[in-house]
């Protein structure tokens, strides 16, 4: 293993960070910045803060052509989804189809695995865009767009807790290969995060991130309890539901 493999941080981690969790078109990165994949999750936080930064760019100009609030938010989940491939809501889709859909954790697993979508997904998908679109519009009209940042970078960085606490629930897939990242790396992926949602919302991001807290360890309860542990499907399903849950609280406070 190489000094760069067991550095803290590296100038790869960022680009790292986009290339696991985003479809940007990034340039081509040197082998050796994949043997660092495990610990470059503390880059996550700053990878949603790309993707929210561009998504909300977006809403900004539709603000100024006058769309309607409903609009603007549509528009920028769209960004958010096109940015990242739907890996996240694909990742929420197939969660809830598995977990609800099987009777044992192999059935569960089999199920998410496979392409097809069904009911419990489909539910889920029109239930979760439906709430996070009608949250990022209300934070569009109270001109607190700062909130849906603070939420993609807050969200990215509980993935990698689950990654560390959470053993693979099989041998394959992208969690699978990331690998369970250190402890030091998880801690300094919450602090960048609660830094930059602090900076951005000032006090009124504790509460939010509070919940967004307790909701990732429910979707780590509920996967421990139906498949033995966590996979890049949990994961996705926990970006998505830790990104609503703080853009709920948050609208609930202002």
């Amino acid at each position: 293993m190489t000094k760069n493999d067991t550095a803290p941080f590296s100038m790869w981690d960022i680009p790292l960070a986009l290339v696991l969790l985003t479809r940007l078109p990034l340039p081509r990165l040197p082998k050796e910045a994949f043997t660092r994949q495990s610990r470059a999750v503390w880059a996550f936080p700053l990878a949603g803060l790309i993707v929210g930064a561009l998504a909300c760019g977006i809403g900004w100009i539709a603000i100024w052509a006058q769309l309607p609030v409903f609009a603007v938010a549509g528009l920028i989940v769209a960004a958010l989804i096109a940015t990242t491939g739907a890996m996240h809501e694909d990742g929420l889709a197939d969660t809830f189809d598995g977990l609800w859909g099987g009777f044992t954790p192999e059935r569960r697993l089999e199920i998410m695995k496979d392409s097809h979508i069904g009911t419990y997904g489909v539910l889920a998908l029109l239930l979760f865009q439906i709430l996070r679109i009608t949250a990022i519009a209300a934070l569009v009209g109270a001109e607190v767009m700062t909130g849906v940042l603070a939420a993609c970078v807050y969200s990215r960085s509980l993935m990698p807790a689950l990654m560390t606490f959470l053993k693979n629930a099989r041998h394959s897939g992208l969690s699978h290969s990331v690998g369970a990242p250190p402890i030091s790396a998880v801690l300094a992926g919450l602090v960048v995060a609660a830094v930059l949602a602090l900076g951005l919302l000032g006090a009124l991001a504790l509460i939010p991130m509070l919940f967004a807290m307790i909701a990732s360890l429910i979707v780590a309860k509920f996967a421990k309890a139906k498949i033995g542990g966590q996979t890049g499907d949990i994961l996705g399903a926990t970006q998505q539901i830790t990104e609503i849950t703080f853009l709920l609280t948050l609208i609930a406070l202002i």
